[in-house]
Formats: structure tokens, sequence, C-alpha cells
């Protein structure tokens, strides 16, 4: 049986991963408008990914016997207006992620709660794919600069990027 804390907690770390599928959504439609198809397939990606990561929180809590409680989502804020302001965004969004990954850790640890240790330790690890590949593509966006020929060829690579349903824990 899953404790209280532990339980709220999840609760709460589902509300995030819900939330960062809502902001990817907001940031697919961005490119959409660009008519960046490359980058509208990373973010619908991102998007799925992001409810895969819900979901096995959701399906973790209630496998330990507790309750799951959707929260209220808040609205997404696009905050760039470029595509280097926007994986700014997205990074600085996966590095807050991967420390509430950590703080989900501290309250495993703190009420001994091995099995979701167990089972966070997957989140962390993808945490780190996550930062590596934002981080990769920003880098590539910065290179770029205002060279549009550069950043179609972009595009075109975010186009083979393809959903993989994760195996979670």
């Amino acid at each position: 049986m899953i404790s209280e804390k532990m339980q709220n907690a999840f609760n709460e770390q589902i509300n995030k991963e819900l939330y960062s599928e809502y902001l990817y959504l907001a940031m697919k439609a961005y490119f959409s408008e660009l008519n960046l198809q490359g980058f509208v397939n990373w973010f619908d990606v991102q998007v799925q990914e992001e409810h895969a990561h819900a979901m096995g929180m959701y399906d973790y809590v209630i496998e330990r016997g507790g309750h799951v409680e959707l929260l209220a989502i808040d609205k997404p804020e696009v905050e760039g207006k470029t595509p280097v302001e926007i994986f700014e965004q997205v990074l600085r969004h996966e590095e807050f992620v991967t420390s509430r990954i950590n703080a989900l850790m501290d309250v495993a640890d703190e009420v001994k709660d091995r099995a979701a240790l167990s089972f966070l330790d997957w989140y962390l690890k993808e945490q780190v794919e996550e930062e590596a590949s934002v981080g990769g593509v920003l880098a590539t966006l910065k290179l770029i600069g205002d060279d549009k020929n550069a950043l179609l060829l972009l595009d075109k690579d975010l186009q083979t990027r393809v959903f993989t349903a994760p195996v979670i824990g």
C-alpha cells in the first residue's frame, strides 16, 4: 500500500506531466502556424511521451492501492517568439521536470518506499535523455542562426522522429 504522502506527491507529479503534455501541444501549434512540419512532428512525439509518463504514474498509484486525484492543469504559456527561444523554454521546462522527479524521489526516500524509488529510477534516466535531446536541438538552432535553408534542413531531419511507447518501471 502506498503512503498518503507518497500518493499525494505522485498526484502532483501526474499533474506536472499532464501540464508538460499541454505545454508541448501549445508549442506544436506554434510550429504548425510556421508550417515547420518537422518541428510539429518533434513536438507531437513529446506530447505522446508526456502523456505516457503521466499514465505510467497514474497506473503505478492505482497498482499500489492508492487514489489518483487529477488536479487542475494550468494554462500553458509559450514564452518564445523564435525556434531558439521556444527550445530554450523547453530546456528550462525539462530541467524543472527533472527537479520535480528528484523531489519525488526525496519523498520516496523519506517515507522509505523502496518500490517507488525503483519505479522512479526509470523516470530519472528518461529525464537525462530528455535534457540531452532538447539540448542537441537547441545547440543546432543556435548554430543555424538566421540561415533559413539550414532551418529547413533541421526541420526535415526532425520529421524522422517517431514515438515509441516506453516500457516504464
